[in-house]
């Protein structure tokens, strides 16, 4: 994911984050509405109502976009530093059992030489 993608991934966040807020504003103004003395208008609850589904739907599909754009995105997938570690570790392990069986080799032979 380059520099200009992560910006316009943040952007698209950053709008989503508009929209969560508008939401909430929809979701506020039509509890006000439902507790307005003189009874909730409703053609101003069908519009927010509406609105607020399709704010909904907005924000779903762009965070699900985002969720498999992230997916997708695998900076070190050409990178061999795990091979190489792991190579690395097993060369130090290898080592660790040699040492250990020179040791084992040793007590041998000190047994097989006291009388």
């Amino acid at each position: 994911m380059d520099s200009q993608s992560q910006t316009t991934s943040l952007q698209r966040l950053q709008n989503v984050e508009k929209r969560v807020v508008r939401v909430l504003e929809l979701a506020g103004g039509v509890m006000d509405e439902l507790a307005n003395p003189t009874g909730p208008r409703k053609e101003f609850i069908n519009n927010h109502c509406r609105e607020f589904m399709q704010k909904i739907k907005d924000i779903q599909m762009t965070l699900r976009d985002e969720i498999k754009s992230a997916c997708e995105y695998r900076p070190f997938e050409k990178c061999d530093y795990s091979s190489r570690i792991s190579n690395e570790i097993c060369c130090k392990k290898l080592e660790y059992v040699l040492s250990q069986l020179d040791e084992m080799k040793q007590t041998i032979d000190e047994y097989h030489d006291t009388p």
